[in-house]
């Protein structure tokens, strides 16, 4: 700090001395350019009075403007020149110091590129002035670093995420697998423990099947297979394919659906249906209500599923729609979730240029809203 205290103190210093220097400068330019000007017109004179052959006899007035003019040129020859050396000096010392300072910036600019391409995007280079020459391209590069670093975090969260969800089914198999070993084992047993390993079996096939999914969703070149079909109908549809899992629970289902066509991709529209479906009958006491409406708004068609379960806390609905997140770690694995259904769920709505939105309040339910354009 008070490094910073000298250094301001030293330049306002060195400002003030410098302006001191100018304003004397300023002060004797006119008398110093006047004396010049005489002697240059007095030299002029001389040489006049060689030309016209008038020593030591006065000019006529023609001869006199002549050898005046005369004078005004050495003069102008004189300012000329002058005014080109302070250039060539000016630019000369201007050129060195702002040379170094540039050749030292670019040095500071390729180390931290040299560092970006070994990984390391901590990188941060001091901000410019909006006029230094350098200043677009380290906002750029800091830019670049900070992003990188986020990919970078995303990566590694992704990697560290599947490998917990394939290791968890993984212990799982491998030892009810060693259980089996025992040949005095009740049928009973037997028959339960080969149920946990088709049961997590499913959940790798399930996580697998989810990523390849998620993987070309999220491919720069996606495409729709778009074509018309009756949406009312494909909900329907997902609401009987389900049915075995609502019934089994008592819970009633309220739908309200317009007959609408849509023009979208139904095969990737009918996982949305299911998937939402499929975390309402989750995540739905026995006995609750689970309530479906379609229909045609001014601004497109919406889409509402809610349900009378547990809820999602204020600070969940920010991050439910990232990959691998779950509200409740240890809920989810016992009704096998993988934390990628809402994640393919807003890709899907994305791609058609739709909206996804959550409202829900603990132990009460929630509602999620699809809007998509006509």
């Amino acid at each position: 700090m008070n490094s910073n205290v000298n250094c301001d103190d030293a330049k306002s210093s060195s400002k003030g001395k410098h302006s001191a220097y100018q304003i004397l400068l300023r002060l004797l330019t006119l008398p110093i350019m006047l004396a010049i000007l005489t002697t240059l017109l007095f030299a002029g004179n001389k040489v006049g009075r060689i030309i016209f052959a008038r020593d030591g006899e006065p000019l006529s007035v023609p001869e006199f403007y002549v050898s005046a003019l005369i004078g005004i040129v050495f003069f102008a020859s004189f300012a000329f020149i002058v005014s080109h050396l302070q250039r060539m000096i000016h630019r000369q010392k201007f050129g060195t110091e702002q040379g170094g300072q540039l050749g030292h910036e670019m040095e500071a600019i390729t180390d931290a590129l040299s560092k970006i391409s070994r990984g390391d995007f901590t990188v941060i280079l001091p901000e410019m002035s909006g006029r230094h020459p350098l200043s677009e391209l380290t906002s750029s590069i800091n830019k670049m670093a900070r992003e990188l670093g986020s990919i970078e975090q995303m990566r590694q969260d992704f990697v560290s995420n599947v490998s917990h969800e394939i290791q968890s089914p993984l212990t799982s198999i491998t030892g009810f697998a060693e259980l089996l070993k025992d040949e005095n084992l009740p049928e009973e047993k037997r028959l339960h423990y080969l149920e946990i390993i088709e049961t997590e079996s499913k959940r790798l096939s399930s996580l697998s099947e989810n990523l390849l999914k998620l993987s070309s969703l999220e491919m720069d070149d996606a495409e729709l297979s778009r074509q018309s079909f009756r949406l009312d109908k494909q909900i329907e549809k997902a609401i009987l394919m389900l049915e075995p899992q609502w019934s089994g629970k008592a819970i009633n289902i309220e739908a309200s659906l317009d007959e609408i066509a849509y023009d979208g991709d139904e095969s990737l529209l009918s996982q949305v249906w299911i998937n939402l479906l499929g975390n309402a009958i989750k995540f739905t006491p026995h006995s609750g209500r689970i309530s479906i409406s379609l229909s045609e708004t001014g601004g497109g068609i919406a889409i509402e599923i809610a349900d009378s379960g547990i809820g999602i806390s204020p600070e969940d609905q920010l991050r439910i729609f990232e990959r691998f997140y779950k509200v409740d770690k240890a809920r989810d694995r016992s009704l096998g979730g993988n934390g990628l259904g809402l994640s393919i769920v807003k890709r899907i709505i994305d791609l058609h240029l739709g909206q996804t939105a959550v409202q829900s309040v603990p132990y009460k339910g929630t509602k999620f809203t699809i809007t998509l354009p006509v």
